[in-house]
Protein backbone atom coordinates (compact mmCIF):
# COMPACT_ATOMS: atom_id res chain seq x y z
CA UNK A 1 0.00 0.00 0.00
CA UNK A 2 2.93 2.36 0.69
CA UNK A 3 3.58 3.34 -2.94
CA UNK A 4 -0.08 4.00 -3.66
CA UNK A 5 -1.05 7.64 -3.87
CA UNK A 6 -3.28 8.78 -1.03
CA UNK A 7 -5.81 11.57 -1.27
CA UNK A 8 -4.24 14.99 -0.82
CA UNK A 9 -0.72 13.64 -1.32
CA UNK A 10 -0.38 15.40 -4.67
CA UNK A 11 0.70 18.42 -2.60
CA UNK A 12 3.78 16.79 -1.11
CA UNK A 13 4.64 14.15 -3.66
CA UNK A 14 5.92 14.54 -7.19
CA UNK A 15 3.61 12.70 -9.57
CA UNK A 16 5.04 11.29 -12.79
CA UNK A 17 3.00 11.60 -15.97
CA UNK A 18 3.18 7.82 -16.45
CA UNK A 19 1.32 7.39 -13.15
CA UNK A 20 -1.81 9.28 -14.08
CA UNK A 21 -4.73 8.24 -16.24
CA UNK A 22 -5.87 10.54 -19.04
CA UNK A 23 -8.77 10.54 -21.52
CA UNK A 24 -6.21 9.49 -24.15
CA UNK A 25 -5.86 6.22 -22.20
CA UNK A 26 -9.49 5.11 -22.67
CA UNK A 27 -9.74 1.43 -23.62
CA UNK A 28 -11.62 0.27 -26.71
CA UNK A 29 -14.57 -0.71 -24.50
CA UNK A 30 -14.60 2.74 -22.91
CA UNK A 31 -14.52 4.42 -26.31
CA UNK A 32 -17.44 2.24 -27.48
CA UNK A 33 -19.37 3.11 -24.33
CA UNK A 34 -18.66 6.81 -24.81
CA UNK A 35 -19.77 6.68 -28.44
CA UNK A 36 -23.03 4.88 -27.66
CA UNK A 37 -23.83 7.47 -24.96
CA UNK A 38 -23.03 10.31 -27.38
CA UNK A 39 -25.23 8.73 -30.05
CA UNK A 40 -28.13 8.45 -27.57
CA UNK A 41 -27.76 12.12 -26.54
CA UNK A 42 -27.38 13.40 -30.11
CA UNK A 43 -30.38 11.42 -31.33
CA UNK A 44 -32.82 11.57 -28.41
CA UNK A 45 -31.94 14.54 -26.23
CA UNK A 46 -30.20 17.34 -28.13
CA UNK A 47 -32.90 17.61 -30.87
CA UNK A 48 -35.57 17.86 -28.12
CA UNK A 49 -33.99 20.65 -26.06
CA UNK A 50 -37.19 22.70 -26.48
CA UNK A 51 -39.27 20.09 -24.72
CA UNK A 52 -36.98 20.24 -21.70
CA UNK A 53 -37.06 24.03 -21.67
CA UNK A 54 -40.87 23.96 -21.78
CA UNK A 55 -41.04 21.83 -18.62
CA UNK A 56 -42.06 18.58 -20.29
CA UNK A 57 -41.54 16.43 -17.17
CA UNK A 58 -43.14 13.40 -18.84
CA UNK A 59 -40.52 13.60 -21.57
CA UNK A 60 -37.70 13.59 -18.99
CA UNK A 61 -39.21 10.44 -17.51
CA UNK A 62 -39.56 8.86 -20.97
CA UNK A 63 -35.87 9.57 -21.74
CA UNK A 64 -34.88 8.09 -18.37
CA UNK A 65 -36.74 4.88 -19.31
CA UNK A 66 -34.87 4.82 -22.63
CA UNK A 67 -31.57 5.32 -20.82
CA UNK A 68 -32.56 2.36 -18.62
CA UNK A 69 -33.25 0.18 -21.67
CA UNK A 70 -29.82 1.11 -23.07
CA UNK A 71 -28.21 0.00 -19.78
CA UNK A 72 -26.92 3.48 -18.93
CA UNK A 73 -28.57 3.51 -15.49
CA UNK A 74 -26.79 0.31 -14.45
CA UNK A 75 -23.14 1.08 -15.19
CA UNK A 76 -22.10 1.45 -11.53
CA UNK A 77 -24.37 -1.33 -10.21
CA UNK A 78 -22.65 -4.67 -9.45
CA UNK A 79 -23.61 -7.55 -11.75
CA UNK A 80 -25.16 -9.47 -8.85
CA UNK A 81 -27.97 -6.86 -8.75
CA UNK A 82 -28.65 -6.58 -12.47
CA UNK A 83 -25.97 -4.01 -13.29
CA UNK A 84 -22.97 -3.87 -15.60
CA UNK A 85 -20.54 -3.71 -12.68
CA UNK A 86 -18.19 -1.38 -14.53
CA UNK A 87 -15.29 0.50 -12.97
CA UNK A 88 -15.31 3.97 -11.46
CA UNK A 89 -13.78 5.59 -14.56
CA UNK A 90 -16.58 4.10 -16.70
CA UNK A 91 -19.26 5.51 -14.42
CA UNK A 92 -17.66 8.97 -14.66
CA UNK A 93 -17.40 8.58 -18.43
CA UNK A 94 -21.11 7.80 -18.85
CA UNK A 95 -22.01 10.61 -16.46
CA UNK A 96 -19.81 13.01 -18.46
CA UNK A 97 -21.19 12.31 -21.93
CA UNK A 98 -24.85 11.81 -20.95
CA UNK A 99 -24.97 15.22 -19.24
CA UNK A 100 -23.89 17.61 -22.00
CA UNK A 101 -27.12 18.44 -23.79
CA UNK A 102 -29.42 19.66 -21.01
CA UNK A 103 -29.19 20.06 -17.26
CA UNK A 104 -32.76 18.79 -16.87
CA UNK A 105 -31.90 15.29 -18.04
CA UNK A 106 -28.48 15.23 -16.40
CA UNK A 107 -30.05 16.12 -13.04
CA UNK A 108 -32.64 13.34 -13.37
CA UNK A 109 -29.88 10.90 -14.37
CA UNK A 110 -27.48 12.00 -11.63
CA UNK A 111 -30.08 12.01 -8.88
CA UNK A 112 -31.31 8.54 -9.86
CA UNK A 113 -28.00 6.73 -10.45
CA UNK A 114 -26.12 8.60 -7.75
CA UNK A 115 -27.97 9.56 -4.61
CA UNK A 116 -31.10 7.53 -5.52
CA UNK A 117 -29.51 4.13 -6.14
CA UNK A 118 -26.01 4.29 -4.72
CA UNK A 119 -26.87 4.53 -1.01
CA UNK A 120 -28.61 1.14 -1.33
CA UNK A 121 -25.75 -0.50 -3.26
CA UNK A 122 -23.20 0.88 -0.80
CA UNK A 123 -25.06 0.61 2.52
CA UNK A 124 -27.95 -1.78 1.92
CA UNK A 125 -28.27 -5.28 3.36
CA UNK A 126 -28.23 -8.20 0.91
CA UNK A 127 -32.05 -8.38 1.12
CA UNK A 128 -32.46 -4.66 0.46
CA UNK A 129 -30.10 -4.79 -2.53
CA UNK A 130 -31.80 -7.83 -4.08
CA UNK A 131 -35.23 -6.28 -3.57
CA UNK A 132 -34.61 -2.77 -4.88
CA UNK A 133 -31.41 -2.41 -6.89
CA UNK A 134 -32.33 -4.49 -9.99
CA UNK A 135 -35.50 -2.40 -10.47
CA UNK A 136 -33.49 0.82 -10.14
CA UNK A 137 -30.71 -0.43 -12.45
CA UNK A 138 -33.15 -1.28 -15.26
CA UNK A 139 -35.17 1.94 -15.03
CA UNK A 140 -38.33 0.06 -14.03
CA UNK A 141 -38.18 2.15 -10.83
CA UNK A 142 -36.65 5.57 -10.26
CA UNK A 143 -35.05 6.81 -7.07
CA UNK A 144 -34.98 10.14 -5.23
CA UNK A 145 -33.10 11.39 -2.19
CA UNK A 146 -34.70 13.30 0.68
CA UNK A 147 -32.13 15.09 2.80
CA UNK A 148 -32.68 18.86 2.59
CA UNK A 149 -35.37 20.49 4.75
CA UNK A 150 -36.74 24.05 4.85
CA UNK A 151 -34.60 24.98 7.86
CA UNK A 152 -31.58 22.80 7.08
CA UNK A 153 -29.48 23.68 4.05
CA UNK A 154 -25.72 23.31 4.33
CA UNK A 155 -26.11 21.96 7.88
CA UNK A 156 -27.41 18.61 6.67
CA UNK A 157 -27.48 17.01 10.11
CA UNK A 158 -29.91 19.58 11.56
CA UNK A 159 -33.07 18.14 9.97
CA UNK A 160 -36.27 17.94 12.01
CA UNK A 161 -37.97 14.99 10.28
CA UNK A 162 -38.80 12.39 12.95
CA UNK A 163 -38.89 8.58 12.86
CA UNK A 164 -40.84 6.96 15.72
CA UNK A 165 -40.72 3.20 16.39
CA UNK A 166 -44.11 1.51 16.68
CA UNK A 167 -45.05 -0.21 19.95
CA UNK A 168 -44.77 -3.67 18.39
CA UNK A 169 -41.29 -2.72 17.05
CA UNK A 170 -42.21 -3.61 13.46
CA UNK A 171 -42.08 -0.26 11.71
CA UNK A 172 -41.02 3.37 12.00
CA UNK A 173 -43.47 6.20 11.53
CA UNK A 174 -41.83 9.07 9.61
CA UNK A 175 -43.15 12.63 9.81
CA UNK A 176 -41.56 15.73 8.29
CA UNK A 177 -41.05 17.93 5.26
CA UNK A 178 -38.30 17.71 2.62
CA UNK A 179 -37.53 20.21 -0.12
CA UNK A 180 -35.69 20.44 -3.47
CA UNK A 181 -36.28 16.73 -4.10
CA UNK A 182 -35.08 15.86 -7.61
CA UNK A 183 -37.17 13.21 -9.42
CA UNK A 184 -39.91 13.47 -6.78
CA UNK A 185 -42.65 13.67 -9.43
CA UNK A 186 -41.94 10.26 -10.96
CA UNK A 187 -39.90 8.28 -8.44
CA UNK A 188 -40.84 4.90 -6.99
CA UNK A 189 -38.71 5.13 -3.87
CA UNK A 190 -37.07 7.70 -1.65
CA UNK A 191 -33.92 7.54 0.44
CA UNK A 192 -35.20 9.50 3.46
CA UNK A 193 -33.19 10.88 6.36
CA UNK A 194 -34.93 11.28 9.71
CA UNK A 195 -34.02 11.53 13.38
CA UNK A 196 -34.93 8.82 15.90
CA UNK A 197 -35.73 10.28 19.35
CA UNK A 198 -32.99 12.78 20.25
CA UNK A 199 -30.16 11.04 18.41
CA UNK A 200 -27.17 13.21 17.63
CA UNK A 201 -27.14 11.98 14.01
CA UNK A 202 -29.90 11.30 11.49
CA UNK A 203 -30.78 7.81 10.19
CA UNK A 204 -31.39 6.71 6.60
CA UNK A 205 -34.47 4.76 5.42
CA UNK A 206 -35.65 3.26 2.13
CA UNK A 207 -39.23 4.47 1.67
CA UNK A 208 -41.46 3.27 -1.19
CA UNK A 209 -43.49 6.06 -2.77
CA UNK A 210 -47.08 5.21 -1.89
CA UNK A 211 -49.44 8.23 -1.60
CA UNK A 212 -51.84 6.18 0.56
CA UNK A 213 -49.06 5.85 3.16
CA UNK A 214 -49.03 9.51 4.24
CA UNK A 215 -46.84 10.79 1.40
CA UNK A 216 -47.89 13.98 -0.41
CA UNK A 217 -46.16 16.59 -2.57
CA UNK A 218 -46.32 20.22 -3.57
CA UNK A 219 -46.53 21.28 -7.20
CA UNK A 220 -43.36 21.38 -9.29
CA UNK A 221 -40.94 24.20 -8.32
CA UNK A 222 -40.40 27.02 -10.81
CA UNK A 223 -36.65 27.21 -11.29
CA UNK A 224 -34.06 29.39 -13.05
CA UNK A 225 -32.69 26.38 -14.95
CA UNK A 226 -33.01 22.57 -15.15
CA UNK A 227 -36.65 23.27 -15.94
CA UNK A 228 -37.80 19.76 -16.85
CA UNK A 229 -36.07 18.16 -13.89
CA UNK A 230 -38.87 17.28 -11.48
CA UNK A 231 -38.24 19.16 -8.21
CA UNK A 232 -40.86 19.11 -5.46
CA UNK A 233 -41.39 19.41 -1.75
CA UNK A 234 -42.31 16.05 -0.21
CA UNK A 235 -44.33 15.68 2.99
CA UNK A 236 -44.35 12.57 5.17
CA UNK A 237 -47.23 12.26 7.59
CA UNK A 238 -46.84 9.19 9.82
CA UNK A 239 -45.52 7.25 6.84
CA UNK A 240 -45.01 3.65 7.95
CA UNK A 241 -41.63 2.14 7.05
CA UNK A 242 -40.81 -1.47 8.02
CA UNK A 243 -37.82 -1.69 10.40
CA UNK A 244 -35.96 -3.82 7.84
CA UNK A 245 -35.93 -0.73 5.55
CA UNK A 246 -33.50 1.14 7.77
CA UNK A 247 -30.34 1.83 5.76
CA UNK A 248 -27.11 0.92 7.61
CA UNK A 249 -27.42 1.40 11.38
CA UNK A 250 -29.29 3.83 13.58
CA UNK A 251 -27.64 7.27 13.56
CA UNK A 252 -25.55 6.42 10.50
CA UNK A 253 -27.56 8.59 8.12
CA UNK A 254 -25.17 11.53 8.34
CA UNK A 255 -22.30 9.27 7.30
CA UNK A 256 -24.35 7.92 4.35
CA UNK A 257 -25.24 11.48 3.29
CA UNK A 258 -21.63 12.67 3.46
CA UNK A 259 -20.19 9.70 1.55
CA UNK A 260 -22.93 9.90 -1.08
CA UNK A 261 -21.94 13.54 -1.54
CA UNK A 262 -18.26 12.65 -2.04
CA UNK A 263 -19.17 10.40 -4.98
CA UNK A 264 -21.72 12.97 -6.13
CA UNK A 265 -19.05 15.68 -6.23
CA UNK A 266 -16.70 14.02 -8.69
CA UNK A 267 -19.70 12.87 -10.76
CA UNK A 268 -20.97 16.45 -10.82
CA UNK A 269 -17.58 17.61 -12.11
CA UNK A 270 -17.82 14.94 -14.83
CA UNK A 271 -21.39 16.04 -15.62
CA UNK A 272 -20.13 19.58 -16.39
CA UNK A 273 -17.49 18.47 -18.90
CA UNK A 274 -19.47 17.63 -22.02
CA UNK A 275 -21.60 20.73 -21.47
CA UNK A 276 -18.37 22.76 -21.81
CA UNK A 277 -17.32 20.86 -24.94
CA UNK A 278 -20.73 21.46 -26.55
CA UNK A 279 -20.93 25.12 -25.59
CA UNK A 280 -17.41 25.69 -26.89
CA UNK A 281 -18.14 23.87 -30.16
CA UNK A 282 -21.35 25.85 -30.69
CA UNK A 283 -19.55 29.11 -29.98
CA UNK A 284 -16.79 28.27 -32.48
CA UNK A 285 -19.30 27.31 -35.18
CA UNK A 286 -21.27 30.52 -34.64
CA UNK A 287 -18.09 32.63 -34.67
CA UNK A 288 -17.02 31.02 -37.95
CA UNK A 289 -20.41 31.72 -39.60
CA UNK A 290 -21.12 35.18 -38.20
CA UNK A 291 -19.70 37.91 -40.42
CA UNK A 292 -19.19 41.50 -39.23
CA UNK A 293 -17.14 44.21 -41.02
CA UNK A 294 -16.91 41.68 -43.91
CA UNK A 295 -14.98 39.24 -41.67
CA UNK A 296 -15.99 36.14 -39.70
CA UNK A 297 -15.89 37.18 -36.04
CA UNK A 298 -13.70 34.11 -35.31
CA UNK A 299 -10.80 36.09 -36.78
CA UNK A 300 -11.11 38.91 -34.21
CA UNK A 301 -8.64 38.78 -31.32
CA UNK A 302 -11.26 39.53 -28.67
CA UNK A 303 -13.32 36.50 -29.77
CA UNK A 304 -10.22 34.30 -30.18
CA UNK A 305 -9.29 35.13 -26.58
CA UNK A 306 -12.63 33.75 -25.38
CA UNK A 307 -12.44 30.58 -27.48
CA UNK A 308 -8.95 29.76 -26.21
CA UNK A 309 -9.95 30.28 -22.57
CA UNK A 310 -13.15 28.21 -22.90
CA UNK A 311 -11.31 25.29 -24.50
CA UNK A 312 -8.46 25.46 -21.98
CA UNK A 313 -10.87 25.27 -19.02
CA UNK A 314 -12.66 22.28 -20.55
CA UNK A 315 -9.36 20.50 -21.24
CA UNK A 316 -8.05 21.22 -17.73
CA UNK A 317 -11.24 20.09 -15.96
CA UNK A 318 -11.27 16.91 -18.01
CA UNK A 319 -7.60 16.20 -17.18
CA UNK A 320 -8.13 16.55 -13.44
CA UNK A 321 -11.46 14.69 -13.30
CA UNK A 322 -10.19 11.56 -15.04
CA UNK A 323 -6.95 11.62 -13.04
CA UNK A 324 -8.94 11.51 -9.78
CA UNK A 325 -11.47 8.99 -11.10
CA UNK A 326 -8.68 6.53 -11.92
CA UNK A 327 -6.98 7.12 -8.55
CA UNK A 328 -10.29 6.20 -6.90
CA UNK A 329 -10.72 3.15 -9.15
CA UNK A 330 -7.19 1.95 -8.33
CA UNK A 331 -7.85 2.36 -4.64
CA UNK A 332 -11.11 0.38 -4.91
CA UNK A 333 -9.29 -2.47 -6.70
CA UNK A 334 -6.58 -2.63 -4.02
CA UNK A 335 -9.22 -2.81 -1.27
CA UNK A 336 -11.06 -5.57 -3.11
CA UNK A 337 -7.80 -7.49 -3.66
CA UNK A 338 -7.22 -7.29 0.09
CA UNK A 339 -10.57 -8.98 0.65
CA UNK A 340 -12.91 -6.02 1.27
CA UNK A 341 -16.46 -6.26 -0.08
CA UNK A 342 -17.36 -4.15 -3.12
CA UNK A 343 -19.38 -1.88 -0.81
CA UNK A 344 -16.57 -1.32 1.65
CA UNK A 345 -13.95 -0.92 -1.11
CA UNK A 346 -15.93 1.69 -3.00
CA UNK A 347 -16.80 3.68 0.11
CA UNK A 348 -13.22 3.78 1.33
CA UNK A 349 -11.84 4.40 -2.15
CA UNK A 350 -13.97 7.48 -2.66
CA UNK A 351 -13.52 8.68 0.92
CA UNK A 352 -9.73 8.53 0.46
CA UNK A 353 -9.98 11.10 -2.34
CA UNK A 354 -12.67 13.30 -0.80
CA UNK A 355 -10.30 16.31 -1.01
CA UNK A 356 -9.92 15.89 -4.77
CA UNK A 357 -13.69 15.38 -5.14
CA UNK A 358 -14.33 18.74 -3.45
CA UNK A 359 -11.63 20.46 -5.53
CA UNK A 360 -13.15 19.16 -8.77
CA UNK A 361 -16.69 20.04 -7.82
CA UNK A 362 -15.73 23.67 -7.21
CA UNK A 363 -13.40 24.11 -10.18
CA UNK A 364 -15.48 22.49 -12.89
CA UNK A 365 -18.84 23.92 -11.77
CA UNK A 366 -17.35 27.44 -11.93
CA UNK A 367 -15.69 26.77 -15.28
CA UNK A 368 -18.92 25.56 -16.90
CA UNK A 369 -20.68 28.76 -15.82
CA UNK A 370 -17.90 30.95 -17.22
CA UNK A 371 -17.91 28.91 -20.41
CA UNK A 372 -21.67 29.36 -20.93
CA UNK A 373 -21.37 33.04 -20.07
CA UNK A 374 -18.70 33.59 -22.71
CA UNK A 375 -20.78 31.47 -25.10
CA UNK A 376 -23.63 33.97 -24.76
CA UNK A 377 -21.16 36.82 -25.31
CA UNK A 378 -19.81 35.31 -28.55
CA UNK A 379 -23.38 34.94 -29.84
CA UNK A 380 -24.04 38.55 -28.85
CA UNK A 381 -27.75 39.49 -28.85
CA UNK A 382 -28.64 36.06 -30.22
CA UNK A 383 -27.05 34.45 -27.17
CA UNK A 384 -29.65 36.12 -24.97
CA UNK A 385 -32.47 34.65 -27.03
CA UNK A 386 -34.18 31.35 -26.30
CA UNK A 387 -33.78 30.51 -29.99
CA UNK A 388 -30.13 29.60 -29.43
CA UNK A 389 -28.84 26.94 -26.98
CA UNK A 390 -26.66 29.35 -25.01
CA UNK A 391 -29.12 30.94 -22.61
CA UNK A 392 -30.44 27.57 -21.39
CA UNK A 393 -26.84 26.32 -20.96
CA UNK A 394 -26.11 29.38 -18.81
CA UNK A 395 -29.24 28.90 -16.69
CA UNK A 396 -28.64 25.16 -16.28
CA UNK A 397 -25.02 25.73 -15.25
CA UNK A 398 -25.99 27.94 -12.33
CA UNK A 399 -27.22 25.14 -10.06
CA UNK A 400 -23.89 23.27 -10.26
CA UNK A 401 -22.29 25.66 -7.76
CA UNK A 402 -25.05 24.92 -5.21
CA UNK A 403 -25.67 21.16 -5.63
CA UNK A 404 -23.76 18.55 -3.61
CA UNK A 405 -22.71 21.09 -1.00
CA UNK A 406 -22.20 24.72 -2.07
CA UNK A 407 -18.83 25.75 -3.46
CA UNK A 408 -18.22 27.78 -0.31
CA UNK A 409 -18.69 24.66 1.84
CA UNK A 410 -16.54 22.58 -0.53
CA UNK A 411 -13.72 25.11 -0.50
CA UNK A 412 -13.57 24.98 3.29
CA UNK A 413 -13.93 21.21 3.29
CA UNK A 414 -11.01 20.67 0.92
CA UNK A 415 -8.54 22.49 3.19
CA UNK A 416 -10.19 21.25 6.40
CA UNK A 417 -9.93 17.61 5.27
CA UNK A 418 -6.31 18.12 4.24
CA UNK A 419 -5.41 19.47 7.69
CA UNK A 420 -7.27 16.55 9.34
CA UNK A 421 -5.33 14.09 7.17
CA UNK A 422 -2.09 15.75 8.25
CA UNK A 423 -3.11 15.50 11.93
CA UNK A 424 -3.82 11.78 11.46
CA UNK A 425 -0.48 11.26 9.78
CA UNK A 426 -2.05 10.20 6.46
CA UNK A 427 -0.35 13.04 4.58
CA UNK A 428 2.89 14.51 5.88
CA UNK A 429 2.36 18.24 5.53
CA UNK A 430 4.44 19.26 8.53
CA UNK A 431 7.78 17.97 7.24
CA UNK A 432 7.50 19.71 3.87
CA UNK A 433 6.13 22.90 5.50
CA UNK A 434 9.16 23.04 7.84
CA UNK A 435 11.48 22.52 4.85
CA UNK A 436 9.85 25.50 3.12
CA UNK A 437 10.48 27.65 6.21
CA UNK A 438 14.14 26.59 6.23
CA UNK A 439 14.40 27.38 2.53
CA UNK A 440 13.08 30.89 3.17
CA UNK A 441 15.88 31.45 5.69
CA UNK A 442 18.51 30.23 3.22
CA UNK A 443 20.05 32.07 0.30
CA UNK A 444 18.25 31.38 -2.99
CA UNK A 445 20.18 29.87 -5.88
CA UNK A 446 20.92 32.30 -8.68
CA UNK A 447 21.92 29.67 -11.23
CA UNK A 448 19.80 29.51 -14.35
CA UNK A 449 18.63 25.91 -14.67
CA UNK A 450 18.58 23.98 -17.92
CA UNK A 451 15.02 24.21 -19.18
CA UNK A 452 15.57 22.56 -22.57
CA UNK A 453 13.28 19.62 -21.80
CA UNK A 454 9.52 20.03 -22.34
CA UNK A 455 7.73 21.41 -19.25
CA UNK A 456 10.91 21.44 -17.11
CA UNK A 457 10.29 25.04 -16.05
CA UNK A 458 6.54 24.48 -15.69
CA UNK A 459 7.06 21.45 -13.44
CA UNK A 460 9.47 23.45 -11.29
CA UNK A 461 6.79 26.14 -11.15
CA UNK A 462 4.21 23.63 -9.87
CA UNK A 463 6.68 22.51 -7.17
CA UNK A 464 7.11 26.16 -6.15
CA UNK A 465 3.34 26.76 -6.04
CA UNK A 466 3.06 23.81 -3.65
CA UNK A 467 5.69 25.48 -1.46
CA UNK A 468 3.69 28.72 -1.55
CA UNK A 469 0.61 26.83 -0.34
CA UNK A 470 2.55 25.02 2.41
CA UNK A 471 4.08 28.30 3.54
CA UNK A 472 0.74 30.12 3.79
CA UNK A 473 -1.38 27.23 5.13
CA UNK A 474 1.40 26.11 7.50
CA UNK A 475 1.71 29.59 9.01
CA UNK A 476 -2.08 29.89 9.34
CA UNK A 477 -2.32 26.52 11.12
CA UNK A 478 0.56 27.52 13.43
CA UNK A 479 -1.20 30.76 14.26
CA UNK A 480 -4.78 29.55 14.71
CA UNK A 481 -4.48 25.79 15.31
CA UNK A 482 -7.87 24.11 15.57
CA UNK A 483 -9.57 27.53 15.49
CA UNK A 484 -8.69 27.89 11.81
CA UNK A 485 -12.27 26.78 11.04
CA UNK A 486 -13.46 30.13 12.35
CA UNK A 487 -11.38 31.99 9.74
CA UNK A 488 -13.41 31.18 6.67
CA UNK A 489 -11.89 33.84 4.43
CA UNK A 490 -8.41 32.44 5.00
CA UNK A 491 -9.63 28.88 4.40
CA UNK A 492 -11.28 29.97 1.16
CA UNK A 493 -8.12 31.69 -0.06
CA UNK A 494 -6.06 28.58 0.77
CA UNK A 495 -8.63 26.44 -1.05
CA UNK A 496 -8.28 28.55 -4.18
CA UNK A 497 -4.51 27.97 -4.10
CA UNK A 498 -5.02 24.24 -3.59
CA UNK A 499 -7.55 23.98 -6.43
CA UNK A 500 -5.28 25.75 -8.93
CA UNK A 501 -2.30 23.55 -8.01
CA UNK A 502 -4.25 20.32 -8.54
CA UNK A 503 -5.88 21.35 -11.83
CA UNK A 504 -2.71 22.92 -13.26
CA UNK A 505 -0.61 19.88 -12.36
CA UNK A 506 -3.20 17.46 -13.79
CA UNK A 507 -3.29 19.42 -17.07
CA UNK A 508 0.49 19.49 -17.31
CA UNK A 509 0.89 15.77 -16.59
CA UNK A 510 -1.78 14.77 -19.09
CA UNK A 511 -0.12 16.88 -21.76
CA UNK A 512 3.37 15.62 -20.98
CA UNK A 513 2.12 12.05 -21.32
CA UNK A 514 0.46 12.90 -24.63
CA UNK A 515 3.58 14.66 -25.99
CA UNK A 516 5.75 11.68 -25.07
CA UNK A 517 3.37 9.38 -26.93
CA UNK A 518 2.62 11.48 -30.02
CA UNK A 519 5.54 13.86 -30.24
CA UNK A 520 5.56 17.53 -29.24
CA UNK A 521 4.64 18.84 -32.69
CA UNK A 522 1.40 16.81 -32.69
CA UNK A 523 0.50 18.07 -29.21
CA UNK A 524 1.41 21.74 -29.64
CA UNK A 525 -2.11 23.04 -28.93
CA UNK A 526 -2.39 20.93 -25.76
CA UNK A 527 1.06 22.15 -24.70
CA UNK A 528 -0.18 25.71 -25.19
CA UNK A 529 -3.29 24.99 -23.07
CA UNK A 530 -1.19 23.50 -20.24
CA UNK A 531 1.09 26.55 -20.24
CA UNK A 532 -1.83 28.99 -20.42
CA UNK A 533 -3.65 27.29 -17.54
CA UNK A 534 -0.51 27.29 -15.40
CA UNK A 535 0.15 30.99 -16.05
CA UNK A 536 -3.33 31.86 -14.81
CA UNK A 537 -2.96 29.50 -11.82
CA UNK A 538 0.24 31.29 -10.81
CA UNK A 539 -1.67 34.58 -10.85
CA UNK A 540 -4.40 33.19 -8.58
CA UNK A 541 -1.89 31.64 -6.14
CA UNK A 542 -0.03 34.98 -6.02
CA UNK A 543 -3.21 36.96 -5.36
CA UNK A 544 -4.73 34.59 -2.77
CA UNK A 545 -1.38 34.01 -1.05
CA UNK A 546 -0.79 37.73 -0.71
CA UNK A 547 -4.32 38.35 0.56
CA UNK A 548 -3.79 35.71 3.27
CA UNK A 549 -0.30 36.80 4.33
CA UNK A 550 -1.20 40.48 4.75
CA UNK A 551 -4.32 39.50 6.70
CA UNK A 552 -2.75 37.28 9.39
CA UNK A 553 0.97 38.09 9.54
CA UNK A 554 2.70 41.32 10.58
CA UNK A 555 6.15 42.89 10.66
CA UNK A 556 9.15 40.71 9.84
CA UNK A 557 7.07 37.58 9.44
CA UNK A 558 4.88 39.31 6.87
CA UNK A 559 7.90 40.68 4.95
CA UNK A 560 9.56 37.29 4.99
CA UNK A 561 6.47 35.48 3.68
CA UNK A 562 5.77 38.06 0.97
CA UNK A 563 9.35 37.67 -0.18
CA UNK A 564 8.86 33.88 -0.19
CA UNK A 565 5.63 34.22 -2.18
CA UNK A 566 7.43 36.32 -4.81
CA UNK A 567 10.18 33.71 -5.01
CA UNK A 568 7.69 30.86 -5.35
CA UNK A 569 5.63 32.51 -8.09
CA UNK A 570 8.43 33.84 -10.26
CA UNK A 571 8.99 32.56 -13.79
CA UNK A 572 12.52 32.54 -15.23
CA UNK A 573 11.03 32.71 -18.74
CA UNK A 574 7.60 34.26 -19.03
CA UNK A 575 5.29 32.57 -21.54
CA UNK A 576 3.87 34.58 -24.45
CA UNK A 577 0.22 34.42 -23.41
CA UNK A 578 -1.27 35.96 -26.56
CA UNK A 579 0.84 33.60 -28.64
CA UNK A 580 -0.41 30.59 -26.63
CA UNK A 581 -4.04 31.62 -27.12
CA UNK A 582 -3.44 32.08 -30.86
CA UNK A 583 -2.00 28.56 -31.15
CA UNK A 584 -5.03 27.10 -29.37
CA UNK A 585 -7.68 29.07 -31.27
CA UNK A 586 -6.13 28.50 -34.70
CA UNK A 587 -6.71 24.77 -34.31
CA UNK A 588 -10.24 25.12 -32.88
CA UNK A 589 -11.36 27.53 -35.61
CA UNK A 590 -9.90 25.31 -38.32
CA UNK A 591 -11.60 22.20 -36.88
CA UNK A 592 -14.84 24.18 -36.30
CA UNK A 593 -15.35 22.48 -32.90
CA UNK A 594 -13.78 21.55 -29.58
CA UNK A 595 -11.38 18.88 -30.85
CA UNK A 596 -9.12 17.82 -28.00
Amino acid sequence: MSDITRGGQFLVKETKCEDIFTPEDFTEEQIMMRDSVKEFVDKEIWPNKDRFEHKDYAFTEEMMRKAGEMGFLSVAVPEAYGGMGMGFVDTCLVCDYISGATGSFSTAFGAHTGIGTMPITLYGTEEQKLKYVPKLASGEWFGAYCLTEPGAGSDANSGKTKAVLSEDGKYYSITGQKMWISNAGFCSLFIVFARIEDDKNITGFIVENDPSNGISMNEEEHKLGIRASSTRQVFFNETKVPVENMLAGRGEGFKIAMNALNVGRIKLAAACLDAQRRVTSNAIQYANERVQFNTPISSFGAIRYKIAEMATSAYAGESATYRAAKDIENRIKIREAEGASHQEAELKGVEEFAIECSILKVAVSEDVQNCADEGIQIYGGMGFSEDTPMESAWRDARIARIYEGTNEINRMLSVGMLIKKAMKGHVDLLGPAMKVQEELMGIPSFETPDYSELFSEEKEMIAKLKKAFLMVAGAAVQKYGMDLDAHQQLLTAAADMLIEIYIAESTLLRTEKLAKKQGEDKAKEQIAMAKLYLYKAVDIVTQKGKESIISFAEGDEQRMMLMGLRRFTKYTNMPNIVGLRETITAKLVAENSYCF
